[in-house]
């Protein structure tokens, strides 16, 4: 309960203040009695009190948006954890920065955990125990610190192929070190192969990737194996790999994902794949503000292997790579992280459509010396992506919705989940505007 001593009078003449009440007042044609009661809102001796007097303003504190991603979701998933009687979490830990967020989500749930506990917080260590219990006094066990507490709750897995790289692999390992997570080291390549083997059996032709002349249809269908992967052996060891470690009264895991919101609106993940999980804690945050989240972590969290994350380019790392070609998410999306996120902010909050969106984009990016045709092309991109994709917003995981761009929450959202891709009336319109623009300015387009 929270209690505030409140200037009556004040109050009073702050609403007599207000003229629009003065002028309706004075208008009326009615009369209204003024009725004394013999009844007080405060005792009568506290208006000459000394003693008493009003409670002065709180300054608000705001956080920041690195603050609220540390704190929000991680009480989220605390509550969802402790509401779901099961034993903790497990994470597909790629190396990349959206499943490094995620681990470090969890890494701040168990700092507010721990800091509970010392607080002596009878209902949060009691949820502690209950989830911990498995015949090693975990009755009587109070953790001492973050990494202890997620030894016991959460696991984290690299899961691997051939064309997975070094240098994630050892992120992965070196973030699930610092956090201490229950790290697991997965080599994928036997079951790829075995799915390939069976394939090839069934039809007698072998899928190749595109570095090795295979088409586009075969290259996804390749990458797409093992994404799908993931999710798999990720719901499989959720289950057992507590019963490995505790015998038959573990319980099992609940399993994150780590798409973010940009990735959802653009549709650049695999259906069912590990962006398919129990829960989301950050599937409404846009790649720009995960970074900052991450570089906030770094400094206020004393977790220094955060800098090999914030220098790594964006790479699914599904193809083999080659002295011309190395994978980039930025360059087969067509279009940077930080457009995604002013598309995104656009399409949601200023509820822009194709036509909308250029003519506003016009006014920002001419001043990055991009031609109206560039916006264009770039603006068109999104929205056809937008719209083939769109039947994928419809398998979204569960996630933490606290900004005013997340994706829109398919359990609410009763629009047609797929929109005609051409966008003909809209696209003509920018094509348009383009071309007056061009002449106004004697640009001549060669076809």
């Amino acid at each position: 309960v929270i209690l505030a001593t409140v200037d009556l009078g004040g109050v009073r003449a702050f609403r007599a203040g207000m003229s629009s009440r003065s002028m309706q007042a004075s208008n009326s044609a009615m009369s209204y009695p003024r009725v004394m009661a013999a009844i007080s809102l405060s005792a009568q001796q506290a208006q000459f009190d000394f003693s008493v007097y009003p409670t002065r303003p709180m300054a608000v504190s705001l956080h920041s948006p690195a603050e609220e991603i540390s704190l929000g979701p991680a009480c989220w998933l605390w509550d969802y954890l402790r509401r779901s009687s099961l034993g903790g979490f497990f994470l597909p830990l790629s190396g990349g920065i959206d499943s490094c967020a995620t681990a470090v989500i969890v890494h701040s749930m168990c700092r507010l955990v721990v800091e509970a506990c010392q607080r002596g917080d009878i209902q949060v260590l009691a949820d502690v125990r209950r989830m911990c219990a498995s015949g090693d006094n975990g009755g009587e066990y109070v953790p001492a610190s973050a990494q202890d507490l997620a030894s016991r709750i959460f696991c984290t897995s690299y899961m691997g192929t051939a064309n997975s790289t070094g240098e994630t692999r050892a992120r992965a390992r070196d973030l699930a070190a610092a956090i201490g997570s229950h790290h697991i080291d997965i080599d994928m390549d036997a079951v790829v192969a075995a799915i390939v083997g069976l394939f090839a059996l069934v039809t007698g032709q072998t899928p190749r990737y595109a570095v090795h002349g295979g088409t586009p249809a075969e290259n996804l269908a390749l990458q797409n194996i093992q994404a799908r992967l993931r999710m798999l052996l990720s719901y499989l060891f959720a289950a057992l790999v507590p019963w490995t470690m505790r015998g038959s009264s573990a319980r099992s895991l609940l399993v994150l994902g780590s798409a973010n919101v940009d990735e959802a609106l653009r549709g650049y993940f695999t259906k069912y794949d590990c962006s398919s999980a129990d829960l989301n804690p950050i599937g409404s945050i846009s790649k720009a503000d995960l970074r900052g989240f991450i570089e906030y972590a770094r400094d206020h969290m004393q977790l220094q292997v955060l800098d090999g994350f914030l220098g790594a380019v964006p790479s699914a790392e599904l193809v083999p790579f080659s002295a011309g070609y190395v994978q980039s998410d930025e360059d087969e999306m067509g279009m940077t992280y930080n457009e995604l996120g002013v598309f995104g902010r656009l399409r949601k909050i200023k509820k822009c459509g194709p036509y909308s969106m250029f003519a506003q984009l016009l006014h920002v990016w001419s001043q990055a010396q991009l031609t109206p045709r560039q916006i264009a092309d770039k603006v068109k991109r999104f929205f056809f992506y937008y719209a083939v994709n769109r039947h994928k917003m419809t398998t979204l995981t569960p996630a933490y919705h606290a900004e005013a761009y997340s994706p829109d929450d398919n359990r609410f959202d009763l629009r047609q989940f797929l929109y005609n891709a051409r966008w003909t009336w809209q696209f003509r319109q920018i094509d348009d505007a383009v071309e007056r623009l061009e002449k106004s300015r004697g640009i001549v387009i060669e076809e």
